[in-house]
């Protein structure tokens, strides 16, 4: 394990800061910054690689942030509390972690469905497209929360890294395998090896979404924010459905939308699993 210090805005900082806003130094660095006890946390239980751990040089570390420390075997970074609080984005409430964690390969297979124990079960989210970070990463934080296998985010897309989807998904991204596609037709294809009906999602479907079986094995697409799934994807679903909704809103948006059809896929094979955990 190697320690380091760093009080100055040297090569080291910038590297990192450049990490919050830049894309493309994400990628080709294959890193991004995790912050928050319960991320972190489940980067670490669920054996992501950290790269290294950053924190303060001066205040009292609690038990969470000594156990980390302890556990981490990655590079251990003391930071001068300014250049901590500016790589944190944050005035107040300063995390007492920073974590660098290694972006892992984007490969199908990353989704693990058990032929035997878990395809009858399967169940995948497709993001076609999207925009909004924060939408990536509320549709990951649902799938993970409704017992989705995965989440594949295709085309051109906003970051399945960026600190907006990571934040949004309040540590799901770790928990659940995530993977970025470059377009339909490797992941239509992957769907068919795995006997999967694919359904879509869109105002204009011909099928209300609790008159449709979504107990089979189901890989389910959400399209763009503005402008819906493409056409390559329009033209790989076996069925797209619609949510019936009231009121002045003439639809939902992408991430509400998706989290009511995973509600429903979860209400509809319920009674195939044990009683659903209720949250207070």
């Amino acid at each position: 394990m190697r320690k380091l210090t760093i009080t100055s805005r040297n090569a080291r900082f910038q590297q990192w800061q450049a990490l919050l806003g830049n894309r493309a130094k994400r990628q080709r660095a294959g890193e991004f910054l995790v912050q928050g006890v319960r991320p972190i946390t489940l980067a670490v239980e669920h054996g992501w690689t950290v790269r290294a751990l950053i924190h303060p040089t001066t205040g009292t570390r609690s038990t969470w942030a000594s156990s980390m420390l302890g556990q981490v075997d990655g590079e251990h970074v003391a930071m001068a509390p300014d250049l901590f609080s500016e790589l944190a984005e944050k005035n107040d409430d300063t995390p007492e972690l920073l974590a660098v964690v290694e972006t892992p390969p984007d490969r199908l297979d990353r989704i693990r469905v058990d032929r035997h124990r878990d395809e009858a079960q399967m169940l995948v989210v497709v993001f076609d497209r999207p925009t909004s970070p924060g939408n990536v990463g509320t549709i990951i934080r649902s799938a993970d929360a409704f017992g989705a296998h995965g989440v594949v985010v295709t085309g051109h897309a906003a970051d399945v890294y960026d600190p907006k989807t990571v934040r949004a998904s309040t540590g799901s991204l770790f928990a659940l395998p995530t993977v970025r596609a470059d377009g339909p037709h490797e992941v239509i294809d992957w769907a068919r090896a795995h006997d999967a009906q694919i359904v879509g999602t869109d105002e204009t479907g011909t099928v209300d979404v609790d008159g449709h079986d979504l107990t089979v094995p189901t890989v389910l697409v959400v399209g763009n924010e503005t402008k819906g799934m493409s056409r390559a994807w329009r033209d790989g679903c076996d069925t797209i459905v619609r949510i019936p909704i009231d009121g002045a809103a003439s639809s939902l948006n992408a991430a509400a939308a998706a989290t009511a059809v995973l509600y429903e896929t979860a209400r509809q094979r319920r009674s195939q699993h044990s009683p659903a955990k209720v949250i207070q």
